[in-house]
Protein backbone atom coordinates (compact mmCIF):
# COMPACT_ATOMS: atom_id res chain seq x y z
CA UNK A 1 0.00 0.00 0.00
CA UNK A 2 1.45 3.14 -0.51
CA UNK A 3 2.30 5.68 1.81
CA UNK A 4 1.68 9.85 1.14
CA UNK A 5 3.68 11.98 3.62
CA UNK A 6 1.55 14.06 5.98
CA UNK A 7 2.47 16.42 9.32
CA UNK A 8 6.03 17.05 10.54
CA UNK A 9 8.89 15.37 10.36
CA UNK A 10 8.88 13.00 13.73
CA UNK A 11 12.81 11.51 13.66
CA UNK A 12 14.50 14.45 14.97
CA UNK A 13 16.34 13.71 18.41
CA UNK A 14 15.02 15.71 21.26
CA UNK A 15 18.15 17.94 23.35
CA UNK A 16 19.21 16.69 26.54
CA UNK A 17 18.86 19.98 28.35
CA UNK A 18 16.63 23.44 28.52
CA UNK A 19 13.33 24.30 28.98
CA UNK A 20 10.45 21.99 28.28
CA UNK A 21 9.27 24.51 25.17
CA UNK A 22 12.44 24.55 24.09
CA UNK A 23 13.05 20.63 23.78
CA UNK A 24 9.14 20.80 22.23
CA UNK A 25 10.20 23.09 19.69
CA UNK A 26 13.11 20.51 18.54
CA UNK A 27 11.14 17.28 17.24
CA UNK A 28 9.48 19.10 14.73
CA UNK A 29 5.86 19.90 16.12
CA UNK A 30 6.36 23.08 13.99
CA UNK A 31 3.02 22.51 11.69
CA UNK A 32 2.87 22.17 8.12
CA UNK A 33 1.12 24.40 5.40
CA UNK A 34 -3.14 24.25 5.97
CA UNK A 35 -4.61 21.90 3.66
CA UNK A 36 -6.56 23.63 0.94
CA UNK A 37 -8.32 22.53 -2.68
CA UNK A 38 -11.23 22.05 -3.59
CA UNK A 39 -13.54 19.09 -1.63
CA UNK A 40 -14.60 16.23 -4.19
CA UNK A 41 -18.26 15.42 -2.39
CA UNK A 42 -21.63 17.03 -3.40
CA UNK A 43 -22.52 19.63 -1.02
CA UNK A 44 -25.21 17.69 1.02
CA UNK A 45 -22.29 15.19 1.77
CA UNK A 46 -20.00 17.62 2.37
CA UNK A 47 -22.23 19.44 4.85
CA UNK A 48 -23.21 16.29 6.67
CA UNK A 49 -19.59 16.06 7.68
CA UNK A 50 -19.00 19.30 8.40
CA UNK A 51 -22.35 19.05 11.07
CA UNK A 52 -20.56 15.93 12.31
CA UNK A 53 -16.87 18.03 13.31
CA UNK A 54 -19.70 20.79 14.91
CA UNK A 55 -21.40 18.31 16.66
CA UNK A 56 -18.29 16.60 18.12
CA UNK A 57 -16.98 20.33 18.52
CA UNK A 58 -19.80 21.71 20.38
CA UNK A 59 -20.34 18.79 22.95
CA UNK A 60 -16.71 18.11 24.35
CA UNK A 61 -16.21 22.48 24.56
CA UNK A 62 -19.56 21.78 26.93
CA UNK A 63 -18.23 18.83 28.31
CA UNK A 64 -15.52 21.51 29.64
CA UNK A 65 -17.78 23.68 30.93
CA UNK A 66 -19.57 21.19 32.66
CA UNK A 67 -16.61 19.72 34.38
CA UNK A 68 -15.31 23.21 35.22
CA UNK A 69 -18.91 23.38 37.53
CA UNK A 70 -18.11 19.63 38.65
CA UNK A 71 -21.28 17.97 36.82
CA UNK A 72 -19.07 15.88 35.22
CA UNK A 73 -16.58 14.36 37.28
CA UNK A 74 -13.76 11.79 37.05
CA UNK A 75 -11.04 12.15 33.88
CA UNK A 76 -12.19 14.50 31.44
CA UNK A 77 -9.81 13.71 27.89
CA UNK A 78 -11.20 16.38 25.19
CA UNK A 79 -10.64 16.05 21.56
CA UNK A 80 -11.34 19.45 20.45
CA UNK A 81 -8.70 19.72 17.48
CA UNK A 82 -9.14 16.42 16.59
CA UNK A 83 -12.51 16.24 14.95
CA UNK A 84 -11.39 15.45 11.58
CA UNK A 85 -10.36 11.26 12.54
CA UNK A 86 -13.23 10.22 14.16
CA UNK A 87 -15.18 12.24 11.45
CA UNK A 88 -13.30 10.84 8.02
CA UNK A 89 -12.63 7.41 9.89
CA UNK A 90 -15.98 6.39 11.33
CA UNK A 91 -17.76 6.80 7.91
CA UNK A 92 -15.40 4.23 6.28
CA UNK A 93 -16.91 1.71 8.26
CA UNK A 94 -19.88 -0.46 8.12
CA UNK A 95 -22.49 -1.31 10.50
CA UNK A 96 -21.47 -4.34 11.15
CA UNK A 97 -17.66 -3.33 11.76
CA UNK A 98 -16.51 -3.36 15.34
CA UNK A 99 -14.84 -0.08 17.07
CA UNK A 100 -12.73 -0.16 20.08
CA UNK A 101 -11.59 3.38 21.23
CA UNK A 102 -9.64 4.98 23.75
CA UNK A 103 -10.26 7.12 27.00
CA UNK A 104 -10.69 9.68 24.49
CA UNK A 105 -13.46 8.41 22.77
CA UNK A 106 -16.58 10.89 22.42
CA UNK A 107 -16.43 11.47 19.04
CA UNK A 108 -16.09 8.00 18.33
CA UNK A 109 -19.14 6.85 19.96
CA UNK A 110 -20.93 9.35 18.70
CA UNK A 111 -20.73 9.44 15.50
CA UNK A 112 -20.79 5.40 15.91
CA UNK A 113 -24.47 6.26 16.95
CA UNK A 114 -24.97 6.32 20.19
CA UNK A 115 -27.18 9.14 20.96
CA UNK A 116 -25.64 12.56 22.64
CA UNK A 117 -28.20 12.20 25.26
CA UNK A 118 -26.88 8.85 26.03
CA UNK A 119 -22.69 9.90 26.08
CA UNK A 120 -23.86 13.22 28.58
CA UNK A 121 -26.07 10.83 31.21
CA UNK A 122 -22.97 8.69 30.70
CA UNK A 123 -20.61 11.47 31.97
CA UNK A 124 -22.99 12.60 34.24
CA UNK A 125 -22.85 9.30 36.09
CA UNK A 126 -26.75 8.83 35.70
CA UNK A 127 -28.71 5.63 34.75
CA UNK A 128 -29.67 6.87 31.50
CA UNK A 129 -25.81 6.63 30.68
CA UNK A 130 -25.15 4.28 27.64
CA UNK A 131 -23.13 2.28 30.49
CA UNK A 132 -25.71 2.99 33.04
CA UNK A 133 -23.67 5.46 35.05
CA UNK A 134 -21.06 3.71 35.75
CA UNK A 135 -18.57 4.04 33.42
CA UNK A 136 -17.90 7.53 33.17
CA UNK A 137 -16.08 9.17 30.33
CA UNK A 138 -13.69 6.92 29.82
CA UNK A 139 -15.90 4.12 29.19
CA UNK A 140 -18.68 4.33 27.02
CA UNK A 141 -20.04 1.60 25.54
CA UNK A 142 -22.70 0.14 23.34
CA UNK A 143 -23.43 -3.50 22.28
CA UNK A 144 -25.78 -2.75 19.60
CA UNK A 145 -23.60 -0.48 17.50
CA UNK A 146 -20.74 -2.58 18.22
CA UNK A 147 -18.74 0.23 20.02
CA UNK A 148 -17.00 -1.82 22.70
CA UNK A 149 -15.24 1.27 24.49
CA UNK A 150 -13.95 3.10 26.05
CA UNK A 151 -10.52 1.83 27.83
CA UNK A 152 -8.46 3.85 29.93
CA UNK A 153 -5.08 1.84 30.29
CA UNK A 154 -3.12 2.82 27.25
CA UNK A 155 -2.75 0.23 24.74
CA UNK A 156 -5.68 -1.83 26.52
CA UNK A 157 -8.07 -1.58 23.69
CA UNK A 158 -5.32 -3.38 21.09
CA UNK A 159 -5.40 -7.22 22.77
CA UNK A 160 -9.63 -6.82 22.69
CA UNK A 161 -9.44 -5.80 18.76
CA UNK A 162 -7.06 -8.57 18.03
CA UNK A 163 -9.78 -10.88 19.98
CA UNK A 164 -12.95 -9.14 18.44
CA UNK A 165 -11.45 -10.26 15.16
CA UNK A 166 -10.17 -13.97 15.39
CA UNK A 167 -14.00 -14.12 16.82
CA UNK A 168 -15.06 -12.99 13.58
CA UNK A 169 -12.52 -14.94 11.37
CA UNK A 170 -13.77 -18.12 13.54
CA UNK A 171 -16.98 -17.46 13.09
CA UNK A 172 -17.49 -16.67 9.19
CA UNK A 173 -18.08 -13.34 10.06
CA UNK A 174 -17.71 -10.68 7.27
CA UNK A 175 -16.55 -7.74 9.26
CA UNK A 176 -13.38 -5.80 10.60
CA UNK A 177 -12.28 -4.55 13.98
CA UNK A 178 -11.05 -0.79 14.13
CA UNK A 179 -9.22 -0.05 16.99
CA UNK A 180 -8.25 3.51 17.56
CA UNK A 181 -5.06 4.36 19.59
CA UNK A 182 -2.60 7.30 20.47
CA UNK A 183 0.81 7.03 19.07
CA UNK A 184 1.95 6.36 22.84
CA UNK A 185 0.43 2.94 22.79
CA UNK A 186 3.10 2.09 20.42
CA UNK A 187 5.61 2.22 23.30
CA UNK A 188 3.20 -0.71 25.07
CA UNK A 189 3.51 -3.99 24.81
CA UNK A 190 0.80 -4.89 23.75
CA UNK A 191 0.75 -2.95 20.41
CA UNK A 192 3.64 -5.59 19.60
CA UNK A 193 1.83 -8.38 20.66
CA UNK A 194 -1.26 -7.32 18.73
CA UNK A 195 0.09 -6.52 15.58
CA UNK A 196 2.33 -10.07 15.75
CA UNK A 197 -0.90 -11.70 16.15
CA UNK A 198 -2.94 -10.03 13.74
CA UNK A 199 -0.27 -10.41 10.81
CA UNK A 200 0.54 -14.04 12.07
CA UNK A 201 -3.18 -15.47 12.26
CA UNK A 202 -4.08 -12.77 9.17
CA UNK A 203 -7.03 -11.38 11.81
CA UNK A 204 -9.01 -8.55 9.99
CA UNK A 205 -8.00 -5.47 12.31
CA UNK A 206 -7.81 -2.11 10.92
CA UNK A 207 -5.21 -0.43 13.62
CA UNK A 208 -6.28 3.54 13.52
CA UNK A 209 -3.27 5.15 15.20
CA UNK A 210 -4.51 8.73 16.38
CA UNK A 211 -1.16 10.40 16.53
CA UNK A 212 -1.48 13.81 18.07
CA UNK A 213 2.55 14.15 18.86
CA UNK A 214 2.21 14.34 22.66
CA UNK A 215 1.42 10.82 24.35
CA UNK A 216 0.23 12.77 27.36
CA UNK A 217 2.76 14.84 28.07
CA UNK A 218 5.94 13.21 26.20
CA UNK A 219 6.57 14.60 22.70
CA UNK A 220 6.87 11.21 20.62
CA UNK A 221 10.84 12.07 20.05
CA UNK A 222 11.64 12.24 23.51
CA UNK A 223 10.32 8.70 24.33
CA UNK A 224 10.62 6.55 20.66
CA UNK A 225 14.09 5.53 19.27
CA UNK A 226 12.35 5.12 16.04
CA UNK A 227 9.90 7.73 15.70
CA UNK A 228 8.07 6.48 12.08
CA UNK A 229 5.27 4.21 13.41
CA UNK A 230 4.49 3.08 9.86
CA UNK A 231 7.77 1.46 9.86
CA UNK A 232 6.99 0.12 13.31
CA UNK A 233 3.82 -1.95 12.27
CA UNK A 234 5.80 -2.91 8.43
CA UNK A 235 8.14 -4.48 10.96
CA UNK A 236 5.21 -7.35 11.26
CA UNK A 237 4.64 -7.24 7.46
CA UNK A 238 1.59 -4.90 8.31
CA UNK A 239 0.55 -2.82 4.95
CA UNK A 240 0.23 1.00 6.27
CA UNK A 241 -1.03 4.26 4.92
CA UNK A 242 -0.25 7.85 6.45
CA UNK A 243 -2.89 10.57 6.33
CA UNK A 244 -2.87 14.36 7.32
CA UNK A 245 -5.40 14.02 10.51
CA UNK A 246 -6.53 17.58 10.13
CA UNK A 247 -7.83 17.07 7.35
CA UNK A 248 -11.42 14.87 6.79
CA UNK A 249 -10.84 14.21 3.02
CA UNK A 250 -7.34 12.90 3.22
CA UNK A 251 -8.74 11.04 6.25
CA UNK A 252 -11.87 9.28 5.01
CA UNK A 253 -9.62 8.67 1.85
CA UNK A 254 -7.18 6.89 3.63
CA UNK A 255 -9.84 4.87 5.80
CA UNK A 256 -11.26 3.74 2.66
CA UNK A 257 -8.51 2.28 1.32
CA UNK A 258 -7.28 0.63 4.16
CA UNK A 259 -10.61 -1.13 5.36
CA UNK A 260 -10.99 -2.11 1.72
CA UNK A 261 -7.92 -3.78 1.96
CA UNK A 262 -8.79 -5.69 5.21
CA UNK A 263 -11.80 -6.85 3.17
CA UNK A 264 -10.09 -7.70 0.25
CA UNK A 265 -7.45 -9.63 1.92
CA UNK A 266 -8.38 -10.20 5.67
CA UNK A 267 -5.32 -9.14 7.07
CA UNK A 268 -4.42 -6.14 9.07
CA UNK A 269 -3.82 -2.44 7.99
CA UNK A 270 -2.09 0.15 10.14
CA UNK A 271 -3.07 3.73 9.43
CA UNK A 272 -1.18 6.46 10.95
CA UNK A 273 -3.61 9.44 11.32
CA UNK A 274 -1.20 12.55 11.85
CA UNK A 275 -3.56 15.01 14.60
CA UNK A 276 -3.28 17.70 17.28
CA UNK A 277 -5.67 18.16 20.46
CA UNK A 278 -5.53 21.68 21.18
CA UNK A 279 -6.53 21.03 24.43
CA UNK A 280 -4.76 19.69 27.23
CA UNK A 281 -4.09 15.75 27.57
CA UNK A 282 -7.06 15.75 30.84
CA UNK A 283 -8.71 18.37 32.19
CA UNK A 284 -5.75 17.82 35.29
CA UNK A 285 -2.96 18.20 32.85
CA UNK A 286 -0.84 22.05 33.72
CA UNK A 287 0.35 21.24 29.97
CA UNK A 288 3.68 22.52 30.64
CA UNK A 289 5.73 20.19 27.90
CA UNK A 290 4.29 22.82 25.07
CA UNK A 291 4.62 25.96 24.19
CA UNK A 292 1.18 28.51 23.97
CA UNK A 293 2.65 30.00 20.64
CA UNK A 294 2.76 25.92 19.07
CA UNK A 295 -0.66 25.26 20.21
CA UNK A 296 -2.09 29.02 18.34
CA UNK A 297 0.15 27.50 15.58
CA UNK A 298 -1.38 23.90 15.30
CA UNK A 299 -4.88 25.95 15.70
CA UNK A 300 -4.39 27.70 12.08
CA UNK A 301 -5.00 24.15 11.07
CA UNK A 302 -8.14 23.27 12.83
CA UNK A 303 -10.00 20.71 10.73
CA UNK A 304 -13.54 22.95 11.10
CA UNK A 305 -12.07 26.16 10.15
CA UNK A 306 -9.88 24.88 7.36
CA UNK A 307 -12.80 22.43 6.08
CA UNK A 308 -15.24 25.13 5.82
CA UNK A 309 -13.04 27.50 4.50
CA UNK A 310 -12.53 24.93 1.34
CA UNK A 311 -16.35 24.79 1.19
CA UNK A 312 -16.76 28.54 1.02
CA UNK A 313 -14.17 29.10 -1.81
CA UNK A 314 -15.80 26.81 -3.76
CA UNK A 315 -19.33 27.57 -3.06
CA UNK A 316 -20.42 24.67 -1.28
CA UNK A 317 -21.18 27.19 2.04
CA UNK A 318 -22.30 30.37 2.91
CA UNK A 319 -21.58 32.31 6.36
CA UNK A 320 -25.25 31.78 6.91
CA UNK A 321 -25.33 27.99 6.16
CA UNK A 322 -22.60 27.41 8.63
CA UNK A 323 -23.92 29.47 11.74
CA UNK A 324 -27.56 27.52 11.06
CA UNK A 325 -25.34 24.17 11.28
CA UNK A 326 -23.52 25.61 14.07
CA UNK A 327 -26.81 26.62 15.91
CA UNK A 328 -28.08 22.98 15.25
CA UNK A 329 -25.24 21.34 17.14
CA UNK A 330 -25.63 23.77 20.00
CA UNK A 331 -29.48 23.03 19.96
CA UNK A 332 -28.24 18.94 20.14
CA UNK A 333 -25.59 19.89 22.90
CA UNK A 334 -28.51 21.39 24.93
CA UNK A 335 -31.10 18.67 25.23
CA UNK A 336 -28.36 16.70 25.70
CA UNK A 337 -27.26 18.30 29.00
CA UNK A 338 -31.43 19.25 29.82
CA UNK A 339 -31.52 14.77 29.66
CA UNK A 340 -28.63 14.38 31.76
CA UNK A 341 -29.70 16.95 33.92
CA UNK A 342 -33.08 15.26 34.42
CA UNK A 343 -31.34 11.55 35.05
CA UNK A 344 -31.39 9.33 37.77
CA UNK A 345 -29.25 8.24 40.19
CA UNK A 346 -28.75 4.70 40.67
CA UNK A 347 -30.13 3.53 43.81
CA UNK A 348 -27.48 3.17 46.62
CA UNK A 349 -28.75 -0.50 46.89
CA UNK A 350 -27.87 -1.34 43.56
CA UNK A 351 -24.27 -0.21 43.63
CA UNK A 352 -22.67 -3.58 44.63
CA UNK A 353 -24.84 -5.46 41.91
CA UNK A 354 -23.01 -7.05 39.43
CA UNK A 355 -19.51 -6.41 41.62
CA UNK A 356 -19.81 -8.73 44.18
CA UNK A 357 -21.20 -12.12 44.43
CA UNK A 358 -24.57 -11.84 46.56
CA UNK A 359 -24.41 -13.89 49.79
CA UNK A 360 -25.57 -17.50 49.27
CA UNK A 361 -25.32 -17.27 45.47
CA UNK A 362 -23.36 -20.70 44.13
CA UNK A 363 -19.97 -20.54 43.52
Amino acid sequence: MNTSAAGPPQGARAPSGGSAAHEVASVGAIPPAPPTGPVPWDKPYALAVLTDMLRIRRMEEKAAELYGEQKIRGFLHLYIGEEAVATGALRALAPQDNVVATYREHAHALLRGLSMDAIMAEMYGKQEGCSRGRGGSMHLFDRASRFYGGNAIVGGGLPLSAGLALADKLSGRAALTACFFGEGAVAEGAFHEAMNLAALWQLPVLFCCENNLYAMGTALARSEAQTDLCAKAASYGVATVRADGMDVVAVLAAMQQAARQVRQTGGPVFVELRTYRFRAHSMFDPELYRDKREVEDWKTRGPIHTFSARLKAQGSLSEPEFLALDAQAQAEVQQAVAFAEAGTWEPVADLLRDVTTPPGAPA
